[in-house]
């Protein structure tokens, strides 16, 4: 297929999708008034940029003043202190996108550094499978709405600080990210370590590797494709979790966004919840995108088709 049909065809999709969208919002009335369409959608968003831009001169205005007002006070007196107090504006649309994006992270991270030493450990070990499937099973199906109570109260009783380093529901969000998305990772990672070819395997046993060794040149190089497949299906998985327990916990984010439009009930609210499920859906694929690369940089199969 020529280039010029694989560009066009991504947009005769969208384009198709754009006009049913609209056709089918000029006839649903909601207890908001009309379902909102393409161009309601584009409105909004402009004006979330335009919301986005004024908090951000509010915030540079208000810290011009701390510091003239410091300025004043030390010429004053030059033993006094000067104090900066952090800007307490509600967050904009775009502070809960990047909120949203750096828990996400931080739970697939932590995720990751269990999943994929445990996977290893179940792929080369028959026993260390046996013992940890029956784990897998039970709480692989668990729904983050079943974690996040729990998640929350233990998190409420243990990490308790003056002066925290992290928010508690930074900390209850991240780590029920972590829950639910760690299983993909965990179970294709066995699946690629277990399924290393025979002639790998002998080779480590002529060289006499030892263990770590073995890991490190055969296991890790060899089951490096099922290992990403793995992430990119924790993080798709993780970045959904995430959207559902903002909205459930109220934690910062875009699934706070989502529901405090909700229960705003204004005639935009519609258009804006919907300004954030295209965002959601964007960023969900740009991070798909970025698992993607990275696989292809660190993946010995260069040709492999990769979708």
């Amino acid at each position: 297929m020529s280039t010029v049909p694989k560009l066009l065809m991504p947009v005769v999709g969208i384009l198709l999708f754009l006009a049913i969208w609209n056709v089918v919002a000029k006839n649903i009335d909601t207890s908001l008034g009309q379902f909102p369409g393409p161009a309601q959608v584009w409105e909004q968003t402009f004006t979330l940029i335009d919301e986005h831009s004024a908090q951000r001169e509010k915030a540079e205005a208000f810290y011009a003043r701390q510091e003239e007002r410091n300025a004043a006070r030390v010429a004053k007196d030059p033993t006094y202190e000067p104090r900066i107090r952090d800007f307490t504006g509600a967050p904009t649309f775009f502070d809960q996108i990047w909120t949203s994006l750096y828990t996400v992270m931080v739970g697939f991270l932590i995720a990751s550094i269990v999943a994929i030493p445990a996977g290893i450990l179940c792929g080369l070990s028959k026993s260390a499978y046996s013992a940890l499937n029956p784990l897998i099973q039970i709480f692989k199906p668990v729904s983050p709405l079943a974690w996040l109570p729990l998640v929350t109260m233990v998190v409420s009783a243990v990490y308790v600080s003056d002066d925290p380093m992290f928010s508690k529901s930074f900390i209850t969000s991240a780590f029920t990210v972590s829950l639910c998305c760690l299983w993909p990772t965990l179970i294709n990672t066995a699946v690629g370590v277990s399924n290393i070819d025979s002639d790998l395997v002998n080779v480590s046993k002529v060289l006499r590797l030892k263990p770590l060794s073995h890991v490190q040149k055969i296991v890790l190089p060899a089951s490096i494709p099922m290992i990403f497949t793995g992430l990119r299906l924790s993080l798709g998985i993780g970045w959904m979790v995430l959207i559902a327990a903002e909205m459930l916990a109220q934690n910062p984010g875009l699934g706070k966004f989502v529901w405090d439009e909700f229960q705003n009930g204004s005639s935009e609210s519609l258009a804006r919840i919907m300004v954030a499920v295209i965002t959601i859906g964007l960023i969900g694929f740009l991070l798909d995108r970025l698992m993607l690369s990275v696989q292809r940089l660190v993946s010995w199969d260069k040709n492999a088709v990769l979708r």
